[in-house]
């Protein structure tokens, strides 16, 4: 018992040696060892709280940016606390900063603005909900899905893989295109065109059996064909119509099915789908021996012996 009372005394006297002052208050190896302790149980602790809390609030059906909310507010409570306690460890009053708090503020103004502003606009999209987990965005000639919105960034999943950090603040301040925003719903179109002379309202008809044949395309709104236009080459027809956009689902995969099923209805019933064509007419007035050509237009008679000659070589 001797022997451990004497150890005591030597580590109590070495945890109670004072290391050095902060201003008036002298901080000991005891508080500098509490307080990195403190910290790292207090962040295991929440780390594991928050763990625990996400499960209970899916397992209920809540939104995931609801969670995401909840999270974010939690960290930021539980590292002030961790904070506030570790001041008060060291036995610091909150008043020796006030002079240091109000240099840091200014320098965060200065050297620190997009960061600040970012980490607002973080809150904002977090908190007015304008863009939400999952949507799909198209933003600066983009097209993606949101999969994370964090405090300084969102994370853009692009539809060809690729992920992109977006600054909050540039999804606050340019125009994005929220696909997503309201509901699922989205309507789109395939426009076909087909040789002149053919059936309209037969084709009118077998764009739409296309269309009320494939899962995808909601019954309601039905889907629509327009006449559009008389065209070059062509007589055009659109089909619009609506669909879902469920994650993973592609429009373009979509639109590429109702061609192909359009494209065996026409081959079943015999309309020709119409492709660019020109026809060319040779001046019958332009005889090409040369009489009958104007004195006036002697190029376009040179031209037209050249193409004789031609001829009667071939």
């Amino acid at each position: 018992m001797e022997i451990l009372s004497r150890i005591w005394t030597r580590v109590s006297e070495v945890l109670s040696h004072q290391l050095f002052h902060f201003g008036e208050t002298p901080i000991t190896v005891s508080q500098l060892i509490a307080v990195p302790l403190v910290l790292g149980l207090g962040l295991l602790i929440a780390r594991l709280v928050d763990r625990t809390l996400s499960r209970r609030l899916e397992r209920k059906g809540h939104d995931s940016n609801l969670v995401q909310v909840v999270r974010r507010g939690f960290y930021v409570v539980v590292i002030t606390a961790l904070l506030m306690l570790s001041l008060s460890i060291l036995n610091v009053p909150l008043g020796a900063f006030t002079f240091i708090s109000g240099a840091v503020a200014i320098g965060v103004g200065f050297g620190a603005q997009n960061v600040i502003n970012n980490f607002i606009s973080g809150w904002i999209l977090m908190g007015e909900r304008p863009i939400r987990l999952g949507d799909l965005l198209e933003f600066e000639g983009t097209l993606g899905r949101v999969e994370a919105i964090n405090t300084r960034s969102t994370l853009i999943r692009r539809i060809d893989g690729v992920h992109i950090v977006t600054p909050n603040s540039m999804l606050l301040e340019n125009t994005v295109v929220n696909w997503t925003l309201v509901d699922q719903e989205i309507r789109t179109q395939v426009r076909v065109g087909v040789a002149y002379g053919s059936p309209v309202r037969q084709v009118e008809q077998l764009i739409y059996d296309a269309a009320k044949g494939h899962p995808d395309v909601q019954v309601d709104p039905p889907p629509q064909v327009i006449f559009e236009d008389f065209g070059d080459n062509a007589l055009v027809f659109d089909l619009f119509f609506w669909t879902l956009l469920r994650p993973g689902g592609d429009l373009r995969k979509l639109r590429s099915d109702l061609r192909f099923a359009i494209s065996d209805q026409f081959n079943e019933q015999g309309i020709v789908i119409a492709f660019p064509q020109r026809d060319v007419h040779i001046d019958g007035a332009l005889k090409l021996l040369g009489p009958g050509v104007s004195d006036s237009e002697p190029a376009v008679a040179d031209e037209v012996d050249h193409l004789a000659g031609e001829q009667g070589r071939e």
